[in-house]
């Protein structure tokens, strides 16, 4: 087996080849894409290498393409599809990073504390805020995968009623478990305090949060997402903040890095993270464990975990 691994600059490249060394020693690790053909049978990608039908053109003998991470919208699907291209993602390695990330950025708003920070900083000691509990409040996931369920069992401590909405269903014994209820989407958005996103970049989710979401949310309602920009129309929720008193905790923006004149930017209501929720060194160190076991997999002829169905 013959490997490629095209991997970000910023990424510790030195100390990823001395971890995949021993197992993966024919593993070529580069940073870029300026090379005219490869014989690699595998490719390792993470999201911030677009991988094309040109990109697929360099590899004539490619049989499995592993993309290290939850998201794969950074591929062709009918461009991998076309060549007869295994692709596998792992969408596990960060459900633990993420959803400590979502109840971070909840308590955050429902506490105050941008506000609060912002009064002693200037020399303030405020004696009340609105801050609020979470416990008693509907939490509405939007998304039921293994990020939306590992937020779920996280929040079974704080006593919240939670709501969730999936193409898919879980089965009736699991909802129980973790003490969730099947919404419709429009339901679920009519009675959540707190509404989480974690559903994958498609046709049907580009701009799933419109301003006809926004219009059936409750005033005041909190809306988390770390899933991909592209599900929340922007200006509809600049207009939500404004109009409904939305509040919002946002680690992903339709392009990376934003706009920061946008005036999104200069809202109250609204925390921000640089598309970094679900990276931590724990789940860092998940990643390369996991890319490198499912390549292992497929090298030794075993059907790899996680395929994607094209």
């Amino acid at each position: 087996m013959k490997a490629m691994a095209i991997l970000p600059a910023f990424l510790p490249i030195d100390d990823i080849k001395a971890s995949t060394g021993q197992v993966l020693p024919d593993l070529e690790v580069r940073t870029d894409t300026d090379f005219e053909r490869s014989e690699a049978d595998v490719l390792v990608v993470t999201t911030f290498t677009r991988v094309d039908s040109e990109l697929l053109g360099k590899f004539p003998s490619l049989k499995f393409l592993q993309v290290a991470s939850t998201g794969y919208d950074n591929v062709d699907l009918d461009a991998v599809r076309n060549q007869g291209v295994m692709l596998s993602n792992i969408p596990v390695a960060n459900k633990e990073s993420v959803a400590e990330h979502v109840i971070a950025m909840v308590l955050s708003l429902l506490k105050d504390m941008r506000f609060l920070d912002n009064e002693l900083r200037n020399g303030n000691w405020p004696m009340i805020t609105g801050s609020r509990e979470l416990k008693g409040k509907t939490f509405g996931i939007v998304g039921m995968g293994a990020i939306g369920i590992r937020l779920a069992e996280r929040l079974l401590p704080f006593e919240v009623g939670m709501v969730y909405h999936d193409v898919r269903r879980l089965p009736e014994e699991r909802e129980q478990n973790l003490g969730l209820t099947y919404l419709p989407f429009e339901r679920l958005l009519e009675v959540s305090d707190v509404i989480s996103i974690h559903v994958p970049l498609t046709k049907e989710t580009e701009r799933m949060f419109s301003s006809s979401a926004f219009g059936k949310m409750k005033d005041g309602a909190i809306l988390i997402n770390t899933s991909r920009g592209e599900v929340v129309d922007e200006q509809a929720l600049i207009a939500a903040v404004k109009g409904k008193g939305i509040r919002a905790g946002l680690d992903v923006f339709p392009a990376e890095p934003p706009d920061f004149s946008s005036e999104l930017f200069r809202l109250d209501n609204v925390i921000f993270s640089p598309h970094i929720a679900g990276v931590t060194v724990e789940s860092q160190q998940r990643f390369i464990t996991e890319t490198v076991s499912n390549v292992l997999r497929y090298a030794q002829g075993v059907d790899p975990l996680y395929r994607v169905q094209l």
